[in-house]
């Protein structure tokens, strides 16, 4: 395998072909003239070629050194963006970050989180992968994100867990429903309704079949959908019940359109937290996504 070109030879080798002089070159680069043979020598032997024809007066270059030129000119641009672009990653406001995160969180929680991180880093890339629980700790293992927003994680050796709030899943009906009427869950008519739940095979809707297998009550579902808006407009319009966190529905709870339940004595309780690679140093952008995390959930819990 040949070693890899020195980028000063490649550099001087583009002023020379230039200005067409060694001395010009040698004023150019503040180096002396028999520096500049010397790293000129070096090259042709480096890349066995000839790559200019010396006169008196003048340097003018061989075709091979025509065509050796348009490579080099190439490589210093490269070379000079990427230093450019890895100093716009030192600079405030600069940089990426990749936030995995479930479609509900980049619903009701991601948008105010970003809007105040874009005051901080108005420039900094931010790229959002939407996914289940699973499919964010895949996602981690493999170093695609940087965070993932998630709830309920297992305990994985190999990723940290900064916990963010707690929330309990309720049911959530019409205002007209008989539940709603009655203020109360009659128990014996839990099997007995229509049940509008998010995706199946979701975790939400593992945990909540779960959590009623423990009842001894299985739930008839009648309709499941990846969309928690229409899963409460479907309510609104009587064709089911929900099981929801009320956090999410909370602008039509306070508006009465729709109310929240529980779901019996025993409660359903989620973790919610951010996850990261266990001893991977968080960069300052990173810091700043968890703290307004951290401040936007606050009234969640």
């Amino acid at each position: 395998m040949n070693a890899p070109l020195d980028s000063r030879q490649l550099r001087t080798f583009t002023v020379l072909a230039r200005v067409g002089s060694f001395s010009r070159t040698a004023r150019e680069l503040h180096l002396s003239q028999s520096a500049i043979s010397h790293t000129i020598k070096a090259l042709e032997e480096e890349v066995r070629c000839r790559l200019l024809d010396r006169t008196s007066k003048r340097v003018s270059l061989t075709q091979a050194g025509e065509q050796f030129l348009i490579h080099a000119s190439r490589i210093l641009n490269e070379m000079d963006t990427a230093r450019e672009r890895l100093g716009q990653l030192g600079r405030w406001g600069h940089g990426r970050l990749r936030i995995g995160a479930s479609l509900t969180a980049c619903q009701y929680i991601l948008p105010a989180v970003l809007r105040e991180f874009k005051e901080s880093f108005p420039h900094c890339v931010i790229q959002i992968e939407p996914g289940d629980t699973a499919v964010q700790l895949e996602l981690l293992r493999k170093q695609r994100i940087d965070l993932a927003l998630a709830v309920d994680a297992r305990k994985d050796p190999q990723l940290d867990v900064q916990p963010l709030f707690t929330d309990e899943l309720k049911f959530i009906v019409s205002p007209l429903h008989p539940w709603a009427r009655a203020g109360r869950v009659n128990r014996a008519e839990i099997v007995r309704q229509n049940y509008i739940l998010y995706t199946r095979n979701s975790y939400i809707s593992e945990v909540v079949i779960a959590y009623f297998r423990k009842e001894n009550l299985i739930l008839p579902i009648s309709i499941s959908l990846g969309n928690m808006e229409a899963i409460k407009e479907l309510v609104k319009l009587g064709l089911g019940i929900s099981i929801l966190t009320p956090w999410i529905a909370q602008k039509e709870l306070e508006a009465g359109t729709l109310v929240s339940l529980p779901l019996g004595r025993r409660k359903l309780i989620r973790k919610w937290g951010l996850l990261s690679w266990r001893g991977r140093r968080r960069s300052l952008a990173e810091e700043t996504f968890a703290g307004l995390c951290q401040s936007v959930v606050e009234h969640l819990s």
